[in-house]
């Protein structure tokens, strides 16, 4: 077990590391990549560059510093965190137990638009598999997603039905070695999705070419989990789809922390780094009282 796992290795999760590193925490970044700030070619309004800056190099940059200090890094996409005493970071390679977690993965980056889905919000359409599983005994449900986070919701749903269909809404699936092995107790439709129908309470997924199939419920868990779907499995408060947190980063939840992107704040590299310093002295005060 580590003092702190921060999951993302954005400039909220970096700034994060190097504090309660430098405190003396055991600390474990764990990210499946760097997200859409990497890609941006032309950075000119953070401070300490006199040069145009890529995000590719101020976030390369910032690892480096990261690992000097003592920071270690895993590369796993994170689908789910539970508690039972200390905190479990699953992860489709493994998982993590920490004292302590820093959410810094962002604000989802991929939303899903499709007819029927907000009318159903609800009365169906459900975004949390251990929240609303056991409404669904028996039944036969959906799931639409084509990643390892949308097998890994599936999954927990087998406890209550055996009858679950993954849809992918015509993508292809990006999921690895375990994810296929969990694949083969579920049934998998690739057809791209017009809607959801149905009258009171959901009742069918539409598809673009003019079929549907009938389910009693639908799961979203569209493109990667973000800090949102982790929140709503371990109760933490949101608000206008972002994280509530106080100053330092403290959800309602003890141990656990969020920063940058996914708290709802002004999306800039500099606001990143300075909530990411806010949360790594929270939670380095946080873990040093535990251990007294």
């Amino acid at each position: 077990m580590v003092d702190v796992v921060i999951i993302g290795k954005g400039p909220a999760g970096i700034s994060s590391s190097l504090y309660t590193v430098r405190g003396n925490l055991s600390t474990l970044v764990v990210a499946k990549d760097f997200g859409g700030l990497y890609k941006t070619d032309k950075i000119d309004n953070y401070y300490g560059f006199p040069e145009t800056i890529t995000g590719k190099e101020l976030m390369d940059n910032g690892v480096k510093q990261a690992k000097r200090l003592g920071v270690e890094f895993a590369e796993d996409e994170i689908v789910d965190i539970t508690y039972d005493g200390s905190f479990n970071v699953i992860g489709n390679r493994g998982t993590y137990k920490a004292m302590a977690v820093i959410l810094a993965v962002g604000q989802p980056g991929r939303k899903l638009s499709l007819k029927g889905i907000k009318d159903f919000e609800g009365k169906g359409i459900s975004y949390c598999s251990t929240c609303d599983g056991f409404f669904y005994r028996d039944k036969k449900v959906g799931v639409i997603g084509y990643t390892d986070f949308a097998v890994h919701e599936a999954s927990e749903l087998l406890t209550y039905t055996k009858d679950i269909t993954l849809f992918t809404n015509g993508r292809d699936l990006e999921i690895d070695e375990q994810s296929k092995d969990i694949l083969q107790q579920l049934k998998v439709n690739n057809k791209p999705i017009a809607g959801i129908g149905g009258g009171d309470y959901v009742e069918e997924v539409e598809f673009t070419d003019g079929t549907s199939e009938s389910v009693g419920g639908v799961f979203i868990a569209y493109g990667s989990a973000s800090a949102l779907s982790f929140a709503l499995k371990m109760g933490v408060l949101t608000e206008n789809n972002a994280v509530v947190v106080d100053k330092d980063g403290s959800t309602n939840i003890p141990g656990l922390f969020a920063c940058g992107d996914c708290t709802g704040t002004f999306k800039q590299i500099s606001v990143a780094v300075g909530q990411g310093a806010m949360a790594g002295k929270a939670v380095l005060d946080y873990v040093k009282k535990l251990k007294k």
